[in-house]
């Protein structure tokens, strides 16, 4: 199959998320933000309606559209502190209302376009979005290097950080406007339904295995490639969608680890009886 280039390329895409989705979707997960990645692909879809109504490449305007949110949403998160989730609700029902109406007034766009950026197709990227993706992944790597122990005192202790002297607020928006970035460029590939599964769930099964957090991330880079490829080659076979395979298979190796984790609690359980 990988004879192919479309599924040369999708192997590529693949192995460039696995190392991006655990960067990210395990701070999303220890910040209690994991609906924060549903929103801003909401959000996206916002963008890619506004650039399909006004006639532009919907990735520059998704761009814009989720740099403004992730400000706005940290600045709602400041103003509601002690209901966080407010801002996460509003958001993500102004982003998809938003959507809706520009669909709606936008007759010259195809279905087939707003399909394309709702369900994705990772077998249909093309060598530009794999360059991009590459970047990307460069990018966060680079930050997440940089930056890994500011990041580690924000997510578990935002007072000792302030009192550090770190700036909390803008580290947040930075990190709110790095994943809304990341989620606007992996939409046309997982599809703006499926993208935040897909960043979230590496970093869950990881959270299960690993006992440090750097053991989290490794595992999380190991799982996150095992559903990219496994979901990928799957749905080669069975000519499934490739989110949704990719998406399942993820579903399953948390079932799978998590009963997996209650036995071994349960043994040790009985052997301390």
């Amino acid at each position: 199959m990988f004879l192919y280039g479309f599924m040369q390329r999708a192997l590529i895409a693949s192995l460039l998320m696995a190392v991006i989705t655990p960067l990210l979707g395990l701070f999303l997960v220890l910040r209690r933000q994991s609906l924060l990645a549903d929103t801003l692909s909401h959000v996206s879809l916002a963008g890619v309606a506004l650039g399909l109504f006004v006639n532009i490449n919907p990735t520059i305007t998704t761009l814009i559209v989720v740099l403004i949110a992730s400000v706005l949403i940290e600045f709602l998160s400041n103003l509601y502190r002690t209901y966080s989730e407010v801002s996460i609700a509003i958001m993500m029902s102004a982003g998809l209302s938003i959507a809706l109406v520009l669909m709606s007034l936008n007759q010259g766009a195809s279905s087939m376009s707003v399909q394309q950026y709702l369900f994705g197709s990772i077998v249909t990227i093309s060598t530009a979005q794999v360059i991009i993706l590459a970047i990307l992944t460069v990018l966060i790597v680079v930050l997440f290097l940089l930056f890994k122990k500011p990041m580690y005192v924000l997510t578990f202790d935002e007072e000792t950080a302030f009192a550090e002297g770190l700036p909390v607020r803008w580290m947040s928006i930075v990190f709110n406007a790095v994943t809304g970035v990341t989620i606007a460029i992996m939409m046309p590939i997982a599809g703006a339904l499926l993208v935040s599964a897909i960043m979230i769930l590496p970093a869950a099964i990881a959270m299960r295995l690993g006992r440090s957090f750097n053991m989290v991330i490794l595992v999380g880079v190991v799982v996150g490639v095992i559903g990219m490829v496994g979901g990928l080659m799957s749905s080669y076979q069975f000519n499934t969608p490739p989110g949704a395979t990719i998406t399942l298979l993820f579903i399953a190796i948390f079932i799978i680890c998590s009963l997996i984790k209650v036995v071994s609690v349960r043994r040790q359980v009985n052997k301390q009886k």
